[in-house]
């Protein structure tokens, strides 16, 4: 039988008394995110496909999701996990970056509908907070006898972000949504201390364990140390992440580094924005923005750039600095209330921090960059053989499985644990 709006050839669901039982050892899983990597680029949308494919290994894992395809297959569905896809709508934003309303209630229903529908085949259901509906429909189902839900808190918005992202009004529904839901979370999952601080003073008094990392670099690449006097950018351009302030910095760091370029990967709503400042400073042969391409494109520009340039003001993890870093590349950050990935950065050691998006501060750290050279290269990749393990997606999925036993282990599903 299949779900209401949903992918005939990928939502076959067996009834409750079909489901098999769990061999011991081995868990039900489902995890729930309405974006798949790569049909929808980022940091998490890559950690969760990283996750299933890894605890597929081991375990029974569905990932729900919604249809971001043409057709009625998923061309690249995740390996040894059984993909279940619903039709909630192709445009899932608006033209200025903000997530239409009825695409995030539909997939929430469609969550709902299944997980009531299979309330006997999973042992835990992992979600994503945001889009909140569907971490809703997990918690519903949860408390009528389905399955335990823990529920990954990437990022926390304060009120006034709420305000400004829907308006006074929309603002307050999103903000009382978003406590609604910390108040019902039992189990937590973050990434950084930053969000779990946060979490913390919006009232949450449940289980938290920090995932530390999501690296999926097998180890240290090998260093290369002959680099391109080249800047690099990768993301979705939304106006927090500021990849507009990037070519004022350039050309303005070009007073001291001659030759600088930039290349700024991705799409966004921003992205009129980038290309306007590109064209007024007359950068258009210095500051590269070919859109979304293919990770390793992304990849190859990492390996040879001096750096990676981030001057975003809200980030839960910052999963491309990371990445960078595991090259070799040392990271530029900006320093915001809300921006997690400063504490990915060990000043002048794995990069710099800078103290606000301005193009005279963003310069002032690529040149800083230039300047230290080598030596900079040579101590973020020391930094990075340091700290391998722990930043690891494998390190993250072993913290994960042992919180899945925890709660699966206890009768009312709550544990003693909290990190």
């Amino acid at each position: 039988m299949t779900v209401p709006g949903a992918s005939a050839e990928q939502a076959l669901d067996a009834r409750p008394d079909e489901a098999s039982a769990s061999v011991e050892g081995r868990l039900r899983i489902a995890l729930v995110y309405d974006r798949l990597y790569p049909h929808e680029i980022g940091g998490f949308e890559r950690f969760y496909r990283d996750l299933a494919e890894r605890l597929a290994a081991r375990h029974e894992v569905t990932f729900l999701t919604r249809t971001q395809w043409a057709g009625k297959r998923c061309p690249d569905p995740p390996v040894g996990v059984r993909l279940v896809a619903f039709d909630c709508g192709s445009q899932v934003y608006t033209a200025s970056g903000r997530r239409r309303i009825l695409p995030t209630l539909r997939f929430g229903m469609s969550v709902l509908i299944h997980l009531m529908r299979n309330r006997k085949r999973y042992d835990v259901v992992e979600t994503g907070s945001f889009p909140f509906f569907s971490a809703l429909a997990a918690m519903l189902v949860r408390s009528l006898k389905g399955p335990e839900v823990v529920t990954d808190w990437i990022e926390v918005w304060s009120d006034d972000y709420w305000r400004r992202y829907l308006g006074l009004l929309g603002g307050r529904v999103g903000a009382a949504v978003q406590r609604l839901c910390i108040r019902l979370t039992r189990h937590a999952f973050t990434f950084s201390r930053l969000t779990a601080e946060l979490l913390r003073q919006h009232g949450y008094s449940g289980q938290l364990v920090i995932l530390k990392g999501m690296s999926d670099s097998p180890g240290p690449a090998p260093l290369r140390l002959e680099r391109d006097p080249l800047v690099v950018f990768a993301g979705r351009q939304i106006r927090e992440k500021h990849a507009d302030a990037i070519p004022a910095a350039i050309s303005l760091a070009r007073g001291q580094i001659a030759d600088l370029q930039a290349i700024v990967f991705g799409e966004g709503p921003a992205r009129a924005e980038l290309l306007a400042e590109v064209t007024r400073l007359h950068l258009e042969n210095i500051v590269s923005c070919p859109g979304f391409v293919p990770w390793e494109e992304v990849d190859s520009a990492m390996r040879r750039a001096m750096c990676l340039i981030l001057p975003s003001e809200r980030e839960g993890y910052g999963a491309v600095v990371m990445e960078a870093i595991a090259r070799g590349t040392p990271a530029i950050v900006v320093r915001a209330p809300y921006n997690a990935a400063t504490g990915l950065i060990v000043e002048n050691v794995n990069g710099f921090i800078a103290p606000s998006i301005g193009a005279y501060d963003l310069s002032a750290q690529i040149v800083k960059v230039h300047q230290e050279g080598r030596d900079l290269l040579l101590r973020t990749h020391q930094w990075f053989c340091e700290h391998a393990q722990e930043v690891s997606i494998d390190a993250c999925v072993k913290s994960v499985e042992q919180t899945y036993r925890m709660i699966t282990c206890s009768p009312d599903g709550a544990t003693s644990g909290r990190a």
